[in-house]
């Protein structure tokens, strides 16, 4: 429960303001301190390590109290907001000193983690999405997504699982919900990050379609093609609301919306843009992503533009190609790279710098950036028409200067105009001619105090000191001895301890002329700069799309500098279902491994006619996952116009890439590893179709085994006799009975990633070869994982006594297996049970019955090391354990 604050004058203007926005922490401007009180203060010491500290509020009540210095916010609201906080700043509205009585106070702006302007909590290369998302009962919905530093708006609509995937691949910083749908979102979407619920009428069509229309200078939104889309019209509606909400008024670089939908791009559904560790590793310990792998990337917008292109790969040919034609040109001419690269170095965040000129924030610092970046921009052009290439002089077209904006910003402002107005000269001479004068007043007046002193202190005779301070302005300082020599005209103004403070009419009016010309300069120069950016902003959309064509070049660059440091060639992409692969490596791996090793490359084929699914088997750690994951990789980066790290690549143009890999639970949702493993399988079975690129990485592990050897085999069959198509296929095993598919089903081909045991040490050769394989070396690799000998030799005779028995037919269920004693009998200790005799076939006895059940159900070839001594511990603790 609150507390209740006691209601002084001050606390009253506090609490008002505060309740028009309780869910932020509001930082209340006093004096030269942003103060917070109460529960907010107690949030902000926690989160910014401020003191926090109690003051007396009138009847004897005391609040919570914590503060900044105001110069600090800068440095103190990216903590809050990167925290998930709202916050609101309240700012003094008026000078203090021309009031006496309480000061006018009012909210300036609402901070959010996905309403964000500030350089100091945006990162570079990343957008800074805020989010609306619109449910309802029928299982489809609407996203729209608002970058406001760069003015990119986005809707789009679908069924749940495409709202998800667009969530993973965006990362929104924030996300709008109605508040009766809060729920509904938790459970159906994976997204963790800051969600913030708004009220129903926030989402409502009508009301919402002439907003946007408004927004965006529209009669109708026939030509966005959203005037019958009523839940898009609902949700990018919403952004709009919640930008009034929370201040931001200035939208004038909001100027278009642009529906976003699967068409075009291949389709890649949240878990496998998670496991494909495309923009993030899965585990942030030195991992790594492709992204770091592909970004050399040099300007804010290129970045933010590869990972949009990572997110989407394209299924359009022309385009793709466009790319490719582009990248080699640039491979190529390695000189032509360089220059690029050091002229686009140079250049400013030209997206959200034309976002600042629209919302009146850009610095003078920055509108000096716009127009350096503008004259490199013209340089690039240059050098694009000059290049050898088709698709590179169409590029250098594409690009808009205008020399007459890069001119009025040279000549207005300053070689080296300051980061603020106010912190030095904005405006540059001979643009207003009272400005050069009152700076000729003020640039001189040093000279004219040395003047006024010495002549003063000659007719007085007597030393003296021309000062200022900010309480008296400029005074004359005479030391207590020599004033009975002060002129009668002199009038004394304050009296300190060993001296006396004096004016007189000549300095008076001096102060008044000097100080005058300093406020008629800020003025003057904040009145030019506003003319200035009024200007500039007329030519928004020709910074926007210079923008858009420099982030291209600049990825296009990148993949062409990765293509050349990392020996990748360029694929050939065409409509045909061919998938084949020589040499191939994995691009994240191969730059990660110890110094001296060399990632081992290898081939793959799929087709629809002879090897549409490839079953393949081999030891853990020999390298299955890493070549199910490079296949999709070296396809993925085929199709977003990238080299790809192989030999030679010829891909047919994939629509879709579908994974399940690895092992999760979504134990809040109350789901098993398994369940989330066969929900994630038939989503994939779903949503196939004949131009799907499928990998299974030991789909069924998390069962018994003849169930899951049951369901693996008929998912294959499944996808072999599907009547949608014939979906290319990897699917990686343990399994070794599904190599009998291969005899009973005619495009499937068996392949075995190799390993061979030398003198009971395992050699990963990582290659794949045809052929199934017999083994695992479960075992062997448990030894690998620093199982105790006793588990591993032991588990090597009850493996020896299982494939004695075992009859190799998937129908052989319900034959006996019989298990011997343990060679080497030994007694049970308090420390641990090794090679404890005993026979699984004394029935009679209830414990070892107990045990030999549980030990049939263990999967050995799963086991981690951790799991196999929790379960020798389960053993011991029945044997021990008085019955």
């Amino acid at each position: 429960m609150a507390k209740k604050i006691v209601e002084t004058p001050l606390m009253k203007q506090y609490l008002e303001i505060k309740a028009k926005h309780p869910d932020a922490v509001l930082l209340f401007r006093v004096g030269d301190f942003y103060e917070t009180f109460s529960e907010d203060a107690i949030t902000a010491s926690e989160i910014l390590g401020i003191t926090l500290t109690k003051r007396a509020n009138g009847s004897a009540a005391h609040v919570e109290l914590a503060g900044f210095p105001h110069h600090a916010l800068d440095t103190y609201l990216p903590k809050l907001v990167r925290a998930g906080k709202r916050v609101a700043i309240c700012d003094q509205l008026e000078d203090p000193k021309q009031t006496k009585k309480l000061v006018k106070r009012g909210i300036t702006e609402l901070v959010t983690p996905g309403v964000v302007l500030g350089d100091n909590v945006l990162k570079n290369k990343e957008n800074n999405y805020l989010a609306a998302v619109y449910l309802t009962d029928n299982g489809l919905g609407s996203i729209s997504l608002l970058d406001i530093s760069t003015g990119e708006f986005l809707v789009s609509e679908g069924t749940n699982e495409h709202l998800d995937k667009l969530l993973s691949s965006y990362l929104p910083k924030e996300v709008l919900v109605e508040r009766k749908a809060r729920g509904a979102f938790d459970r159906t979407f994976a997204y963790r990050g800051f969600v913030f619920e708004v009220e129903d009428w926030t989402f409502a069509v009508e009301n919402n379609r002439q907003k946007l229309q408004n927004q965006l200078g529209v009669k109708s939104l026939k030509g966005l093609g959203l005037e019958n889309k009523r839940l898009s019209i609902a949700s990018a509606g919403a952004i709009l609301n919640y930008l009034e909400l929370t201040s931001h008024n200035e939208l004038g670089h909001i100027t278009t919306l642009r529906s976003i939908d699967r068409l075009g791009t291949m389709r890649l559904d949240s878990f496998t843009f998670r496991s494909l560790e495309i923009l993030q590793p899965m585990s942030y310990e030195g991992g790594k992503s492709l992204l770091d792998v592909l970004d050399a990337t040099v300007t804010p917008m290129g970045g933010r533009l590869l990972r949009h292109w990572l997110s989407f790969p394209l299924i359009e040919l022309p385009e793709i190609h466009r790319r490719q034609q582009v990248v080699a040109a640039l491979v190529r001419d390695a000189e032509l790279r360089r220059t690029l690269g050091e002229h686009m170095m140079g250049i400013g965040d030209l997206e959200r710098m034309a976002s600042k000129v629209a919302l009146g924030r850009i610095s003078p610092r920055e509108t000096r950036v716009i127009a350096h970046s503008l004259r490199s921009t013209a340089q690039i052009a240059s050098l694009l028409s000059k290049a050898e290439g088709e698709e590179l002089h169409r590029m250098a077209e594409r690009f808009e200067t205008n020399e007459e904006v890069i001119l009025d910003i040279e000549r207005s402002l300053t070689d080296e105009p300051p980061i603020a107005l106010g912190r030095g000269a904005v405006i540059a001479s001979g643009i207003n001619e009272e400005l050069d004068e009152l700076r000729n007043l003020s640039s001189h007046g040093k000279d004219y105090l040395v003047h006024l002193q010495d002549r003063e202190s000659r007719k007085a005779g007597i030393p003296l000191k021309i000062a200022f301070n900010n309480v008296f302005g400029y005074y004359v300082e005479v030391r207590s001895q020599h004033t009975k020599s002060v002129p009668e005209t002199w009038t004394r103004k304050q009296t300190l301890v060993g001296a006396e403070r004096y004016i007189f009419p000549e300095l008076k009016e001096y102060e008044e002329k000097i100080l005058g010309a300093e406020e008629r300069i800020a003025a003057i120069e904040a009145r030019l700069y506003s003319e200035l950016i009024a200007r500039l902003s007329r030519h928004i959309q020709l910074l926007q799309r210079n923008a858009r064509t420099l982030a291209e070049l600049d990825c296009l660059v990148s993949f062409a500098s990765c293509a050349e440091a990392n020996r990748y060639v360029c694929p050939v992409v065409d409509e045909g279902t061919v998938l084949d692969i020589k040499q191939g490596r994995h691009p994240v791996i191969e730059k990660q491994l110890p110094f001296g090793e060399s990632y081992v490359p290898n081939d793959v084929h799929l087709d629809q006619k002879e090897t549409q699914i490839m079953v393949i088997t081999g030891p853990n750690m020999s390298g299955k996952s890493a070549l199910l994951r490079q296949t999709a990789l070296i396809t993925l980066l085929a199709q977003i116009g990238s080299f790809v790290p192989a030999e030679a690549a010829h891909i047919g143009l994939v629509d879709g890439i579908f994974t399940r890999v690895g092992a999760s639970d979504n134990i809040s949702r109350g789901e098993s590893t398994f369940m989330v493993e066969m929900q994630e399988a038939a989503s994939i079975l779903n949503n196939l179709s004949d131009r799907s690129l499928i990998l299974f990485d030991e789909l069924g592990r998390g069962t018994s085994t003849y169930d899951g050897i049951s369901i693996a085999w008929a998912i294959i069959e499944y996808l072999h006799d599907n009547r949608h198509g014939r979906p290319k296929t990897l699917f990686a095993t343990h399994y070794h009975e599904l190599n009998d598919l291969e005899n009973r089903l005619e495009r499937v081909k068996n392949f075995n990633v190799s390993a061979r045991e030398i003198e009971g040490k395992m050699l990963f050769l990582r290659k794949l070869i045809p052929g199934g394989s017999e083994h695992s070396f479960g075992i062997q690799v448990a030894r690998l994982g620093g199982m105790p000998q006793s588990i591993t030799q032991r588990a090597t005779e009850i493996l020896v006594q299982l494939e004695e028995a075992h009859i190799h037919e998937v129908t052989g269920l319900g034959t006996e297996i019989k298990i011997t004693k343990a060679k080497k009998p030994s007694t049970t200790t308090t420390e641990g049970v090794q090679g404890v005799q005993m026979s699984f076939f004394q029935l009679d006895d209830p414990v070892l019955s107990d045990i030999r059940e549980r030990l049939l159900r263990v999967d050995i070839n799963s086991l981690t090391p951790l799991e196999a001594l929790n379960k020798l511990c389960e053993i011991q603790r029945l044997l021990t354990t008085p019955q």
